[in-house]
């Protein structure tokens, strides 16, 4: 399991109601677009937890090169730090562990502005989230690549597509999605092993 927080208490928070479950839990903070970071923290959460058997890749990168007319060209580049560096950085430190386990999969949260659609395009046009977009569609495509890379290995990947916003977030609205609604299709995607996109609104 997975808790992304944007701060210290919330991560705390989240790691406390787990505990409070019974389910072995600890928190180890790294900057997602970071690959050393993310290596280190993943030593130390196997160092604690014991060998990864599950990634889950909900990070978010921010809203980077939000309108590519105005933007530098140079800084579209950071849009994908989070989305394809830090992600790879995981999968390739987690693999050894992975390779070990018949239950290994990585699941990767993705956001409907990567769909390739001319209606999705003027949505993330109008909301001035292009970079974004750019993020999400490249993160769909390494998605991809490593489901096929890896299914020799007997290591699943999939991801679950949201065409919307999840309550409790910053985002979050009246018809926003509840997160159980997204942990069940991880569920039932992780369980049946067989496709490896779905989508939610």
């Amino acid at each position: 399991m997975a808790l992304v927080a944007r701060s210290k208490e919330r991560l705390e928070a989240g790691v406390a109601a787990l505990k409070s479950r019974g389910i072995a839990s600890a928190a180890f903070s790294a900057d997602a677009g970071d690959p050393a970071a993310i290596r280190t923290a993943i030593t130390k959460a196997r160092a604690e937890l014991g060998p990864i058997t599950v990634i889950h890749w909900n990070a978010f990168g921010g809203r980077e090169a939000g309108d590519l007319i105005t933007a530098e060209p140079v800084d579209t580049l950071k849009v994908f730090d989070v989305a394809i560096v830090g992600l790879l950085a995981a999968v390739q430190e987690s693999l050894p562990d992975l390779r070990k386990t018949s239950e290994a999969a990585v699941l990767v949260t993705n956001g409907a502005f990567g769909e390739m659609t001319a209606q999705m395009d003027e949505y993330a046009v109008s909301l001035k989230s292009m970079g974004v977009a750019l993020a999400n569609a490249a993160k769909d495509k390494l998605v991809g690549l490593l489901a096929q890379r890896l299914k020799g290995d007997g290591i699943y990947v999939g991801q679950v597509m949201i065409a919307g916003t999840i309550k409790g977030t910053a985002w979050s609205n009246a018809d926003s999605i509840e997160p159980s609604t997204v942990a069940d299709k991880f569920w039932e995607l992780y369980q049946a092993r067989a496709e490896i996109r779905a989508r939610i609104s």
